[in-house]
C-alpha cells in the first residue's frame, strides 16, 4: 500500500533522514521506534507532504505522491494524527471532530456515530470546549478527528506521549479496533514495549537510518532492543 524508497530529508544542511526504505502493506500495523531525533516524525511529515524530501520516492497504491500537496494526500486516504494532539482548544469537541472531514461533501452522521462508539467519553462531552479535556481525552479527540476523513492509512505520531499507563492501554486497544475495521496504521512511538506488542512489522531508526527491522515479536525478543528501548538487560 505504502512504499518509501531511499527517503532523504534535509534541514538547512543537516540530513535528518538518511536514505531510508520501508513498506506498509494493506491491513498492517507498522511501527517506527527510536529515540528523539532519530528522524521518525520527519518521515511521517514527508509522507503527508508537510516537508519535501531532498531525495527518494513515496509510493501510495502504485502512485508516486512525493511531490503532491498535503490536501491531495489526505484526499487519497492518508491522514496524520500529529504529536501533541493539535486540537482546537476554543472549539467544542464535536466541532473539532467535524474539522477532520473538511474535504468531504457527503453526510457525516455515520462516521460521527462510529467515533461516538469508539470514544463514548467524547459523545458525553461533545459540547464541551476541547481545551478543557484531559490529556487522554484530547488524544482520543485527535484520533477521532483523523478518522473523519475516512483514511485508508492512519499515521500517528507519539499517541502515548505524556499519558498515564491505563490511558495508553485504552488508546492502544482502540487503535487495534480501528485496524481490525480496515484502517492500516503507521505508528511512531517512544513506548517501544506497547508499540512492538501492537505491531505486525517494526523498524528501528537511529540518527536518520533504519538499523533493524522485523516483526513486532522478533524485535520485542531481541536482546539489543530489550536493552536499548525496553530497559531490560540481556
Amino acid at each position: 500500500m505504502l512504499k518509501v524508497e531511499n527517503l532523504k530529508v534535509n534541514f538547512g544542511g543537516i540530513e535528518a533522514v538518511k536514505g531510508i526504505s520501508f513498506e506498509v502493506k494493506e491491513g498492517e500495523i507498522v511501527t517506527l521506534i527510536g529515540s528523539n531525533g532519530a528522524g521518525k516524525s520527519t518521515t511521517l511529515r514527508a509522507i503527508s507532504g508537510l516537508v519535501k524530501p531532498s531525495e527518494g520516492r513515496i509510493i501510495f497504491d502504485g502512485e508516486d505522491i512525493t511531490k503532491i500537496g498535503t490536501s491531495k494526500i489526505v484526499g487519497k486516504g492518508i491522514t496524520l494524527c500529529p504529536e501533541g494532539r493539535r486540537i482546537f482548544p476554543d472549539m467544542t469537541v464535536i466541532e473539532n471532530i467535524k474539522i477532520g472531514a473538511y474535504l468531504r461533501t457527503d453526510d457525516l452522521q455515520n462516521d460521527i456515530e462510529k467515533c461516538n462508539r469508539l470514544f463514548p467519553i467524547l459523545k458525553e462531552r461533545e459540547n464541551q470546549l476541547a481545551g478543557t479535556l484531559s490529556g487522554g481525552e484530547q488524544q482520543m479527540l485527535a484520533v477521532a478527528r483523523s478518522l473523519m476523513s475516512r483514511p485508508r492509512i492512519m499515521m500517528l505520531d507519539e499517541p502515548s506521549l505524556g499519558l498515564a499507563p491505563l490511558i495508553v492501554q485504552n488508546i492502544f486497544n482502540i487503535l487495534k479496533e480501528i485496524n481490525e475495521e480496515g484502517v492500516t496504521i503507521l505508528l511512531i512511538e517512544q513506548n517501544a514495549n506497547m508499540a512492538l506488542r501492537l505491531a505486525d512489522k517494526a523498524y528501528v531508526l537511529e540518527t536518520g537510518k533504519i538499523i533493524m527491522e522485523g516483526t513486532g515479536k522478533e524485535l520485542l525478543d531481541n536482546p539489543k532492543i530489550k536493552e536499548a528501548y525496553l530497559g531490560k538487560k540481556n
